[in-house]
């Protein structure tokens, strides 16, 4: 029945989504969609009096990398996909949640967070980033595995007897997953993605140029040329660095082709995780993945070529979700958007509560 004091309350309700993610953090407050999107960068002041006093968060902080005096520090509170620095961690989803909460009417309110999370991460990491964020100021937190997010947010029919198969490529983590019922059937989580691509350019340009160059660099390089498929226009692109034998700085001239085989260690590994999650998925399953293809999210799902060498690896049909970079974010919202249709997506023990 249609109760008018609980529609104007949810008018002004802080029910948000939060994508956690190692390279960027994106928040969906329910109704209004996406609102934060920045990367999950804390600049640190560890000097004198002023010890561990956050200077800057997100975009402002990630400017900051690798430019800043030996008294603060550009941090990245996650690696892999999971929390490394806890009290930093709490600092940033504070700052995020109070950005969404200075725009709320009811300005007392403290949010029901829903979150993403690897699907591969341990109990101690779960507590973890749970206890984050309620200290963040949060006053329940659920939790949702972030391919079932990731499907969830690329329109997937997840709570169908239907199969359906994610690949999220974040920066810490890639998640492959075949779901169905709302629930994941097979999956694989390995700490290969964005990150160990940028760090694949690093060592190739140290080892075939003797040129140090910054991760800043790397992620450039890996977006304007990174290909994981020969590509009908290869490309060149100026690397800007350090020459570690001369000691003074350096621009070196790289081909796509080039870049291509740096980053051939890590597709690898990913290929194999797409392939070895299809190798355990049940045959009623496998008939639908074959009719309806396998779809691609998160920020590595942009490498040119990627979903046409998954393709011809796994010989199924592959695209890439209408909004990779966001996918999870959206998922978590239309989580709290319908609770009791997503209900048994909830992760563990996460499942009350929530309506």
């Amino acid at each position: 029945m249609f109760n008018p004091i609980d529609w104007f309350l949810g008018l002004f309700s802080f029910d948000i989504g939060i994508d956690l993610g190692t390279a960027n953090t994106l928040v969906h407050v329910i109704r209004e969609g996406i609102v934060i999107e920045e990367p999950s960068v804390v600049a640190i002041d560890r000097s004198g009096h002023r010890r561990n006093r956050v200077r800057a968060i997100g975009r402002e902080a990630r400017e900051m990398v690798g430019r800043t005096p030996a008294h603060i520090m550009a941090v990245r509170p996650l690696q892999d996909g999971v929390i490394s620095d806890f009290d930093v961690t709490e600092k940033m989803i504070h700052h995020f949640i109070g950005k969404v909460h200075g725009n709320r009417i009811l300005g007392g309110a403290r949010p029901r967070v829903v979150i993403g999370i690897p699907s591969g991460v341990t109990e101690v990491e779960t507590r973890a980033v749970r206890e984050a964020v309620l200290r963040a100021g949060a006053r329940e937190v659920q939790l949702v595995e972030e391919p079932l997010a990731a499907a969830i947010g690329a329109g997937l029919p997840v709570a169908e007897s239907i199969g359906s198969m994610i690949v999220d490529i974040g920066g810490g983590t890639t998640e492959v997953a075949v779901i169905s019922l709302g629930g994941i059937v097979v999956s694989r989580s390995i700490r290969v993605a964005g990150d160990e691509m940028n760090e694949d350019i690093i060592n190739f340009a140290r080892q075939k140029y003797n040129l140090l160059i910054g991760e800043r660099m790397a992620e450039r390089c890996k977006v304007e040329i990174g290909s994981a498929y020969p590509m009908e226009q290869e490309r060149t692109v100026f690397l800007r660095g350090r020459n570690l034998i001369t000691g003074l700085p350096e621009a070196t001239e790289v081909s796509s082709i080039e870049v291509r085989e740096a980053l051939s260690g890590s597709l690898e590994v990913i290929v194999e995780a797409v392939r070895g999650t299809l190798d355990e998925t049940p045959p009623e399953l496998m008939a639908d993945l074959m009719e309806y293809g396998i779809v691609l999210a998160g920020g590595g799902a942009l490498l040119q070529g990627l979903a046409q060498r998954i393709q011809d690896e796994s010989h199924i049909n592959v695209y890439v979700a209408e909004n990779p970079l966001t996918s999870v974010a959206v998922g978590t919202g239309m989580v709290l958007e319908r609770p009791d249709y997503y209900r048994d997506t909830l992760t563990g023990g996460q499942r009350r509560g929530l309506r």
